[in-house]
Formats: C-alpha cells, structure tokens, sequence
C-alpha cells in the first residue's frame, strides 16, 4: 500500500468576480502540485492573499476545484458531492485560524470535542472516556470538559481545536494558520505538542502559514506560494539554508534570527501584490522581483529542478547572491 496520503495534481480554483452580467473568473489556485506521506509535515507559505487557505479549503473539498486532480488514500476525490465525502471526512481535518472563533460559545469543551462524533453518528463510543483522552493528549485536564470557549486562553482554545481535528483517528490534519493570535512561548507549546501528535499518530500534516518560524519548526518540506502558484518546492532545510527562487529569498531575509550573526541582509520588495485581476504578464513575479532581467517581463519560467527541490524561475539564484546594485 502505498504511504502517500493526498496527492494534489494541476490544481487550480477559481472565483467568480464582478457584478450581474458583467462577471468573470480569476484564479485563487493556478495549477499546484504536491503529495505528502504518512508520518509528514508539509508546510505551504507565503504573503497573506497568496492562495494558501484556498489551496487547504480545496484539498478536502470545503471549495469547489475547477481543474485537476486530488488523491486521498488512493481514492480520487475532487469531484464527489457531500454526501459522498462524508465518511471520508472521518480521515482528514481541518484546524482552522482562528482558535477561540473556530469554536461554538454555547458549546462546553466537552461538547465540542465530542462533537465528531456525533456528526459520524458514533455516540455509542463512551464519549466521556474519548473527551478525556483526547484532553490527556493534548496537555488538558479532566476539569475543561465543563468551561465555555471565553474561559480558555488562546493556547488552551488551540489545543481544543487539535483535539477537536484528531478527535476521529485521521490520517491527515490540516493546519490553517496554527500559531495565529497566541504569544512566542505558546506558539512554542503548540507546535511541539503538533509535532508530538505527528510521531504518536502517524499523521500526515499540511500547515498552513505566513511565520516561517513555524516552517523550520516543524515541516519536513515546504511550498513557497505566490499568486495562486508554487514558485519553489523542496526540503525545508535545504530551502532555508539557500533560497533559489528570488521571493523565497526576499521572505526568508524578512525573517528574524536569534543569531545576528546568522541573520541575512534584509532584501526589500518593491511595489505592492498585484491583483489576481491583472496577472502580469512573463514571470508573475517580476513587477517586485531585485533580480528582474528583460525576459523576465515578456516569457514565464519554466518548472525546473535545481538541487532536488522544483522552481519556477528563469535564472535561479547562486548560494547567497545578493541583489544588484540598484542605479539611478
């Protein structure tokens, strides 16, 4: 059998914008790809407006796919209805940004880790003995069974969500944002006990994020996003250690180091996102990209393979290559 857990093929979403009659599409997701195995953490980054939550929506099918393919567990899924992706919900799930807002206030703890259950019709489990171990695992006692979202943390709320998504021994977890809204040394809680779960577990885990800090915590690869498109895949260390692609270069400059001395030179990225109304034309990159040559502005890179990982660049960068001296 083999150990790949979901597999996204070509994928592409797109919105319907504008006002009646004069409507139109744009791509929120142009034509990703990507698999993750069991035991895996695979992290999707980049600047908020990219695609990512889309992107997480579409794998388990919370937003149509308009083109492509998604394999979960050998099965194809993009085009079943809702009746049909039921059970297999029981095999995925979704943590989402928000950790006291995912939660119903009139809802106790207790009720809300139970909940999966019952929406899969399994109340004949001893629901109380499962909404204790899945407090025990995530680090809460007994007593949260009977407090209401408003009487938890933010960290607290976070591991009610968590146990909230293992509730139903799934084999994929996906993580919208998981570190959102908490403080440095929660945010530390967090991602260790993820990392605990993923051992103990087997999970596969795609996270979902903007702090890179999170990615080199935890994810064993990562996708660098931009407009909807992957523009550089590959092992998180090696990506960390030498960005090939200039904007995974210019996030990973932004990031902050502990270490001054291993910090890099922060590389600025001017002129603002374009919209996803009006795609540049060439390398969708171009219009904020250091490196920018004339080619650059008329032709789009190809998908090519430099030091085991895949990016779309047209003159992929050297190990440490700074940006040109700007003139004029």
């Amino acid at each position: 059998m083999s150990d790949v857990v979901v597999k996204v093929e070509d994928v592409e979403v797109a919105f319907s914008v504008g006002r009646i009659g004069r409507r139109s599409s744009i791509l929120g997701v142009a034509g990703v790809s990507f698999e993750v195995r069991r035991g895996e953490t695979f992290a999707i980054v980049g600047e908020s407006g990219s695609g990512k939550t889309t992107l997480a929506r579409a794998i388990n099918r919370l937003r149509p796919v308009s083109r492509g393919a998604i394999t979960f567990e050998g099965r194809r899924i993009e085009s079943l209805d809702r009746q049909a992706m039921k059970p297999l919900r029981r095999r995925m799930s979704m943590m989402f940004q928000d950790p006291v807002g995912s939660l119903s206030p009139r809802m106790t703890v207790g009720d809300l880790v139970a909940e999966p259950y019952r929406i899969h019709g399994l109340e004949r489990r001893n629901i109380q003995e499962e909404t204790a171990r899945l407090l025990s695992l995530v680090g809460l006692s007994q007593d949260f069974a009977h407090r209401y979202p408003h009487q938890l943390s933010g960290g607290q709320a976070r591991r009610v969500g968590v146990a909230r998504a293992i509730a139903l021994d799934p084999v994929l977890v996906i993580a919208d944002e998981p570190t959102a809204g908490l403080d440095v040394s929660v945010q530390g809680e967090v991602l260790n006990l993820l990392n605990d779960l993923r051992e103990r577990l087997g999970l596969a885990m795609v996270i979902i994020t903007h702090n890179l800090h999170v990615v080199r915590h935890v994810a064993d690869r990562m996708a660098v996003m931009y407009l909807g498109r992957f523009v550089e895949t590959g092992e998180t260390e090696a990506i960390f250690d030498a960005p090939a692609h200039p904007y995974t270069a210019a996030l990973l400059s932004a990031n902050p180091e502990p270490d001054p001395d291993t910090a890099r030179d922060r590389i600025s990225l001017p002129a603002e996102v374009p919209s996803l109304l009006a795609r540049p034309e060439g390398c969708e990159f171009h219009t904020r990209c250091p490196w920018v040559r004339d080619i650059c502005k008329t032709t789009p890179p190809p998908c090519s393979s430099v030091e085991h990982r895949v990016l779309t660049c047209h003159f992929p960068l050297a190990r440490g290559e700074r940006p040109p001296e700007r003139t004029g």
